[in-house]
């Protein structure tokens, strides 16, 4: 009888792995199709969302439901990537029309968000859950999109295990090469606020901000270039 117990109670753990690893791809696979449907140029048609939400509840609840270690690191960021994203529409849909996620007191640390079996804010998706797991990895910044336009780009994919890192290096690469990401002027450079608010990312192991942003340049900064912060554009990242 314990023989028989011990090998239901496997079956069923197999089961549920079983079941749990087609969510993920299923989760996957769906956050693909959403995104290619609905993000265009960087920017997201928040008002047929808004008309039409079905197809990003139906994602959200699915993505709900699963549950992912940080020990499979790809897995991992690449759901708390795109959970974060969808996470940031679902909240720009739930109050739309608006003109900025600032316009929505508490949007990043006060609203929380049912996802990944917990309920927590945009602000620990990126701070606790992959920050904090991960304080080495600094492209983060330049996936995690906020809804506005000083953010880099969304993009029309999702971002999948099998393809993360070389995701995570093109657009790190897209973003420090971007004229407009990165402003030049003879010797001095302005960086995003990005760099002033998380400073201490982008300058790990005795790097300068400089140092970081010429890993993925094409044309290197002179590094003596005063730097400077330009203000952050929180307007709606929204399609017109």
């Amino acid at each position: 009888m314990k023989n028989r117990t011990t090998l239901t109670s496997l079956i069923l753990m197999l089961l549920f792995q079983f079941s749990m690893a087609q969510n993920v791809a299923d989760f996957f696979s769906k956050a693909d199709t959403f995104f290619n449907t609905y993000v265009k140029n960087g920017r997201v048609d928040y008002k047929s969302l808004k008309e039409n939400p079905t197809s990003l509840n139906e994602l959200v609840d699915l993505a709900n439901g699963i549950a992912v270690s940080e020990s499979d690191k790809a897995t991992y960021q690449a759901f708390w990537i795109n959970g974060y994203n969808l996470s940031v529409i679902k909240g720009i849909v739930a109050n739309y029309p608006i003109k900025s996620p600032l316009d929505k007191a508490g949007f990043f640390d006060k609203t929380k968000y049912d996802i990944g079996g917990k309920s927590i804010t945009l602000n620990d998706i990126e701070n606790k859950l992959l920050r904090g797991n991960f304080p080495k990895e600094a492209r983060f910044h330049f996936v995690l999109v906020c809804a506005g336009l000083g953010c880099p780009p969304i993009i029309n994919n999702a971002y999948l295990p099998n393809t993360l890192e070389s995701q995570l290096q093109k657009q790190t690469k897209i973003a420090l090469n971007n004229p407009s990401f990165i402003k030049i002027k003879g010797k001095k450079v302005q960086l995003s606020q990005l760099f002033e608010w998380y400073k201490g990312d982008f300058t790990q192991d005795g790097k300068s901000e400089i140092d970081y942003v010429n890993q993925y340049r094409n044309e290197k900064i002179d590094s003596g270039a005063k730097v400077s912060y330009y203000a952050y554009d929180w307007t709606l990242n929204e399609i017109k």
